[in-house]
């Protein structure tokens, strides 16, 4: 009767370590892994790409078409200073130096 279980324990592992390609170990795990990134890259990240820009399309179309949408109508001013927009501010050190 103990060996009866112990059998059926013994086939249950041939047969899922079979199943698993049969390798043992490292390079079991390693297959696996290598099997996984594969199986990521090829298949799960283009899927996850896709939904991705397909939700951004339905986002952009949606609000393309909404009447009450905000829209910026004035350009924002700069800093006139660090930018040096007003004329001359690139010229201020030079002239305030004395030239010998």
């Amino acid at each position: 009767m103990a060996s009866s279980w112990r059998r059926t324990l013994g086939n249950m592992r041939s047969f899922v370590s079979n199943s698993m390609g049969g390798l043992r170990g490292g390079s079991n795990l390693a297959s696996w892994l290598v099997a996984g990134t594969l199986a990521y890259f090829l298949w799960i990240k283009p899927s996850q790409d896709l939904k991705r820009q397909q939700q951004e399309k339905a986002a952009l179309a949606a609000s393309e078409y909404d009447p009450y949408r905000y829209v910026e109508t004035r350009k924002p001013i700069p800093d006139p200073q660090v930018t040096g927009l007003i004329y001359g501010n690139k010229n201020k050190d030079k002239a305030s130096k004395p030239e010998d």
